[in-house]
């Protein structure tokens, strides 16, 4: 693509077009956007576009489309081409700080973004310049750029705090730090003196404030893998100012808006953070300074008020005293019954109360409310921050904190008994109360697995929960019966059995409650009682104690779909999901109700997917449909079809990338259930499956591999008969996955099941031709994945074919190839399947008694023998080529298995051969009565005695004697 007028001109309709709501506008100009990316220029039009177009609406639309296209093509994957040309990385690095310093603040946010993915994969070995070209912009004294800079290096850096340590890291950050941290430290103390010159002028304060934690930032990044000299030899400075902007108050900053944090919020946050990071990895450089942070950080607290705005700054500054108080070093600080009981008092009690704006948050913004309370999300809430410090203290004063909470339980107990409909809020706190302080040890599999006295909790559940579960309204006080619903939950393990039973029905009851964070509990609840484990391992409950609730258990949680904004709540999802899984056949005589509002919930979703979860569970669910009816009676599969396939045909056609991959498990599943034959619906298909577009997409690649196979094992012979033009595009796809590292061995899967399944005569002219492709692999890049599977694959061809033909096709390649692979690969690397094939070289290749083979002869015995009887050998050798799949960027492509479309585990030997040793003395039997004599010369002159003896107790065991 030129970089011209026109071409500006048309990207710049197909962007408009992109921003259309109406879908039939949008997707054909994102399919164009998608067709066009490949070509050379393409990111610099973009680059022009955000740099050059008067309308703002597209500079922005450019922007974030190019920091799309950056994340999805910048990395180059081995294997796969380069996808965006070396002059464009070129040039695009050349201008894209420029460019991001001079944009205002909505394209730099994204161009800062597009910056650290490339720093990512380019930084610093093939961009060594781009941090002292940063840092040269410290000295232009305007804030707009040095926030730039700061914004990107923030983004750069971040990821420092959450890598595994490695010499590579290690040198990254020393070369950052000898190139960042003096001018850092110079630029941070420039600030601070510039917020003193203009302390009454408000908007310079604004800026230089939100430099200030930037900078802040920064120091957390840098100073999280270790400490570095630098800033231990600077630490007063630093820690002088963070604690002086600690307590500064600057009236222009305070903000009158209750919701969103202030620059002054945002700031003391970070350095609480800053300083809880020194007092929990640093403790005794921190030391001098920790007393006034603890003093600043405690004032702080008890005079910070109850708005949301201030939530960050109370969470983060109550998890520095958290970090604290469980280090040894600094338990002398909390050891004073007045220290604890005004902390209780005037910090922990009153974050741990149930404000009108989580009130709020509960009623309007249930998805937010529940990924807070439920899922323990990355937003620090006051609650969670003030359980956290109760468990901190408990590590050293348990006595006396739970002495303390039991009297606060009971008296918020007993006020709300005065006025329940009132003091509701009091009992809320109560029961957070108990199961913060309760759970000393919580697992996602289990709840809560170690428990603290501070009540008995089955007398609790039964005076404080039971009473709520049970209440006949299920919409009144839906905050408590969500808390009575989370009890159930959280202490799951704990309870006795009869009354979590007792829970189920009224669990079940809740799922009618319009409250939807109350009919998400119910579901969540539900999902995790029914994955509990028994004593021997099977569900605690069983499909029979379900038995007298089935049918309302079903039908509430499909009724509870229907709740607005519950449309797609991927709880109730997976519960649906789970439920199928527990209660297995007796929801047969349901199943045709289900499966309809099953299908017709998956064309709505398939219009625009949005939910992942929501969707993996939804497959799951039709999976476990299919599985449980056809299980009891298979012909039932061709109801499924009918039922599916429709949707699944509007899927394919529509292309909904997301859902490709499910699909094909789906159809797997339902192809593997026929019985040897392949239905005409299944085989119009079948061209589709190999086009080129289909497998250019990592995510189809598995799913799509064992539908082929499925595609094979029920109608090889179809595929030979009547689609045998196919054969060479089933054998391109094997082509293509045996060329890339990361995908071979669905080359291999692929290609075993062709050997297996399809006539001889209908590949005899590709034979060869196949063995030539892996051997120019194994040439090009052997590594130990692929010697596996090729050995595999070359003994399910001997055992397919005969050893005969083996040998034969080996040395038609190349003269002598037989001995060599044998001597450099099979003998090195022998594993089960193997053992048949081996015993067939063994015992039915003339080429192996009488030709320059036959010294290869007792080596291959004894490979094989050390196969049978030495133990498996699990470790890693340390040349292994891994092969890491990195998440695809976006949820677009990745490939997520569902459970319940699991594969069956396919032996190609199957029963044919009972035991592989048997089969090995009756086959040198056979053998030795074909040419007496030479087997046991051979044997007794070059075989290791221990392996002989082995082997004599094969013979033994066989009743067979070699002559």
């Amino acid at each position: 693509m030129e970089l011209n007028d026109a071409n500006l001109q048309t990207l710049t309709e197909f962007l408009r077009k992109t921003l259309d709501p109406d879908p039939t506008v949008r997707r054909p100009a994102e399919k164009f956007l998608e067709s066009v990316e490949g070509n050379q220029n393409y990111p610099l039009l973009l680059l022009t576009l955000l740099e050059k177009s008067q309308d703002t609406v597209i500079r922005v639309c450019a922007a974030v489309t190019f920091k799309n296209y950056i994340k999805r093509n910048w990395r180059i994957v081995e294997d796969e081409p380069n996808k965006i040309s070396d002059p464009d990385r070129t040039a695009v690095k050349a201008n894209i700080v420029n460019l991001m310093l001079s944009s205002p603040e909505q394209i730099q946010k994204q161009l800062s973004d597009a910056i650290s993915i490339i720093g990512r994969e380019d930084f610093p070995q093939k961009w060594p310049d781009l941090l002292t070209e940063m840092v040269a912009r410290f000295r232009s004294g305007d804030f707009h750029i040095i926030n730039g800079v700061l914004r990107t290096a923030h983004s750069l850096f971040k990821r420092y705090r959450h890598e595994f340590k490695s010499n590579e890291l290690w040198s990254e950050i020393k070369l950052v730090l000898d190139t960042f941290a003096l001018p850092l430290t110079e630029l941070f103390k420039a600030t601070i003196e510039l917020c003193q010159t203009h302390a009454t002028d408000v908007n310079a304060l604004k800026v230089l404030f939100s430099s200030l934690t930037l900078i802040a930032k920064l120091f957390y990044s840098l100073n999280f893998q270790d400490l570095p000299e630098f800033f231990e030899d600077n630490m007063e400075t630093w820690m002088t100012n963070f604690h002086g902007l600690l307590t500064l108050d600057n009236k222009l900053l305070q903000t009158d808006d209750e919701e969103e944090a202030g620059l002054l919020e945002l700031l003391k946050s970070q350095i609480c953070d800053n300083a809880a990071l020194y007092a929990q990895k640093y403790d005794e450089e921190f030391q001098p300074y920790l007393p006034r942070f603890v003093t600043a950080i405690w004032n702080l607290l008890v005079s910070t008020g109850q708005e949301v705005k201030y939530d960050l700054l109370v969470s983060n500054a109550i998890q520095f005293l958290a970090s604290v108080c469980e280090r040894p070093h600094y338990k002398h600080l909390f050891e004073d019954q007045n220290t604890l009981t005004s902390i209780c008092e005037k910090v922990i009690v009153p974050n741990m109360e149930f404000r009108s704006a989580d009130e709020e948050a509960f009623e309007d913004n249930s998805e937010e409310y529940i990924r807070r309370d439920l899922e323990g999300s990355d937003i620090d809430t006051r609650r969670r921050a003030a359980c956290d410090l109760v468990r901190g203290l408990c590590k050293f004063f348990e006595g006396p904190v739970t002495a303390i909470f039991s009297g606060y339980v009971n008296s918020m107990l007993s006020e709300y008994a005065k006025n329940p409909r009132e003091n509701w809020k009091h009992k809320d706190a109560a029961i957070y109360l108990v199961t913060s302080l309760a759970s000393k040890a919580q697992t996602q599999k289990h709840g809560i697995t170690q428990a603290n006295e501070l009540v008995n909790l089955t007398e609790f559940f039964v005076n404080h929960i039971l009473p709520d579960l049970k209440s006949p309204n299920v919409n009144e006080f839906p905050v408590l019966k969500a808390d009575a619903i989370k009890y159930v939950m959280i202490f799951r393990s704990q309870l006795p059995k009869e009354q979590l039973l007792q829970a189920v029905p009224l669990l079940i009851t809740h799922l009618q409650a319009e409250s939807t964070v109350e009919h998400t509990y119910a579901a969540h609840a539900l999902e995790r009682l029914f994955t509990m484990r028994g004593p021997n391992n099977a569900t605690l409950i069983t499909a029979a104690e379900m038995a007298p609730f089935t049918e309302q258990l079903l039908n509430n949680l499909f009724k509870a779909l229907a709740f607005p904004g519950s449309a797609e709540n991927e709880y109730i999802m997976k519960a649906i999901m789970r439920s199928f899984s527990l209660l297995q056949e007796s929801i047969v005589p349901y199943i045709p109700t289900l499966i309809g509002q099953l299908t017709h919930k998956l064309l709505q979703v398939s219009k625009n997917p949005s939910k992942p979860h929501f969707n993996h569970y939804l497959f799951e669910s039709l999976c476990l449909s299919v599985r449980i009816t056809c299980k009891a009676n298979p012909t039932t599969v061709s109801s499924f079809e009918e039922a599916l396939f429709p949707v699944f045909t509007e899927i394919l056609q529509n292309d909904v990338q997301e859902f490709l991959p499910y699909v094909f498990q789906v159809m797997s599943l339902l192809l593997e259930i026929h019985s040897n034959s392949i239905p005409a619906s299944y085989m119009a298909l079948f061209p589709h499956l190999l086009q080129p577009v289909l497998w250019e997409r990592t995510g189809n690649i598995p799913p799509l591999v064992r539908l082929l196979q499925a595609y094979l094992e029920k109608g090889g012979e179809t595929i030979a008969r009547s689609a045998a033009d196919k054969i060479p595009g089933l054998l391109g796809v094997f082509q293509k996955l045996i060329a890339s590292k990361a995908n071979d061995h669905q080359g291999f899967y692929l290609l075993n099941s062709i050997i297996e399944h399809m006539p001889p005569e209908s590949l005899t002219q590709y034979r060869k031709q196949i063995f030539i492709l892996l051997f120019q692999r194994l040439q090009s890049s052997k590594t130990t994945k692929f010697i596996k599977s090729f050995l595999v694959f070359v003994n399910l061809y001997c055992v397919k074919y005969g050893a005969i033909a083996l040998q034969e096709i080996f040395d038609s390649i190349q003269p002598k190839m037989f001995g060599m692979v044998l001597e450099k690969i099979v003998i090195p690397e022998v594993q089960k399947i193997c053992a048949v094939g081996i015993t067939k070289v063994l015992t039915e290749c003339p080429a192996m008694m009488d030709t320059e083979y036959t010294k290869l002869w007792t080596p291959l015995l004894q490979a094989l023998i050390g196969l049978f009887e030495l133990p498996e050998d699990d470790s890693i050798p340390d040349d292994e080529h891994f092969i890491d799949i990195e998440d695809t960027p976006g949820y677009q492509t990745a490939f997520s298995q569902l459970a319940f479309a699991g594969k069956k585990e396919h032996d190609p030997i199957g029963d044919a051969v009972g035991n592989p040793k048997i089969l090995l003395a009756q086959s040198l039997h056979k053998l030795s009565t074909a040419c007496p004599g030479r087997v046991p010369s051979m044997l007794s002159t070059s075989l290791n005695a221990e392996a002989l003896q082995f082997l004599q107790g094969y013979l033994q065991a066989a009743t067979v004697q070699l002559v």
